[in-house]
């Protein structure tokens, strides 16, 4: 009896562990959590260690920020893909504690993210007391560009829109003869986060939502009368077309799960010719070798749950 009790607590810490391991807190990532094994991946495949600091199991902001940061499937793939990742639990004793004390971490914390190298020297300076998602894409990205290492578009769009939406994003019509070419036409320029064709006042026009503090009007006012359209000056009623994304819709690429802003480039790629696929992440371009004709259409609907049925498939 005496050894069918040890048997069933080894059960029950095995499996405490385990739901541990895959608790709310630490989102979507596939987190390393022994800090040599870290050392000794970063040595061989030359990336840096990402260590997340995190209360598990923790108060609402440490699981909200992994459930709504860490679970976004594009910064998932950024970490699992272009670094090392490593949890560290601040509430827990033994090496967590050690690697905490290491790092002079504070314990029972809100998430803190931290950058570094083979050596486990800091890379650059932690992420704390910012639990937003554009936080850690920003953090992300500046991790790679101190290392002159070159940043995955996917990434780069994704930090774009993320930014976008904070600097409260602005949107303009534009009339043209047609929409779908318009829509390929300005959906290019850097700061554009999204595109979509419709109608307005009996005139096809082209919906176009920007980043104001990346791209100015009179900029895309330009580029837009190069493309023969014109700004609308006195917007009304919208009513968007059945075939968002044109050119994206009648490729393999509207199989996948994408983001508006990844919809507006690859669809732009396409119209002008030029590789699309330098806008997907490596799970978006495993899928796309995998479609055939009759798979669903999933470009267009809500990312996240597109995103789910696309792993499925």
């Amino acid at each position: 009896m005496r050894y069918i009790a040890l048997f069933l607590c080894s059960i029950i810490f095995i499996s405490t562990l385990t739901s541990q391991d895959k608790a709310k807190e630490l989102g979507s990532v596939a987190w390393l959590r022994d800090y040599e094994i870290a050392l000794d991946k970063s040595k061989k495949e030359q990336k840096n260690i990402l260590i997340l600091f995190q209360e598990v199991p923790g108060c609402a902001t440490c699981q909200n920020y992994g459930t709504h940061v860490l679970s976004h499937p594009l910064l998932v793939e950024a970490i699992e893909n272009e670094f090392i990742p490593l949890a560290i639990f601040n509430n827990h004793k033994g090496k967590d504690a050690t690697i905490l004390q290491k790092y002079n971490e504070p314990s029972w914390n809100n998430p803190v993210v931290r950058l570094v190298d083979e050596e486990g020297n800091d890379v650059q300076e932690r992420l704390n007391g910012n639990y937003s998602a554009l936080g850690l894409a920003a953090y992300l990205v500046a991790g790679l560009e101190k290392e002159n290492k070159v940043i995955p578009a996917y990434l780069s769009l994704t930090l774009e829109a993320l930014a976008a939406k904070a600097n409260r994003q602005e949107t303009k019509y534009y009339q043209m003869y047609c929409f779908w070419s318009g829509e390929g036409n300005l959906a290019n320029q850097r700061g554009v986060v999204a595109t979509s064709p419709g109608f307005m006042n009996g005139a096809e026009v082209v919906k176009v939502d920007y980043d104001p503090t990346v791209l100015d009007q009179s900029a895309m006012d330009k580029t837009a009368r190069h493309a023969s359209c014109q700004l609308v000056d006195n917007p009304g009623k919208f009513r968007i077309d059945r075939d968002e994304q044109y050119y994206l819709k009648k490729s393999p690429y509207s199989k996948l799960a994408l983001t508006k802003i990844q919809r507006s480039k690859i669809n732009s790629a396409i119209f002008s010719g030029e590789d699309p696929s330098i806008f997907l992440s490596p799970k978006q371009n495993a899928h796309l070798k995998k479609t055939k004709e009759g798979m669903s259409q999933l470009y267009d609907l809500p990312f996240e749950e597109a995103w789910q049925k696309m792993l499925k498939t």
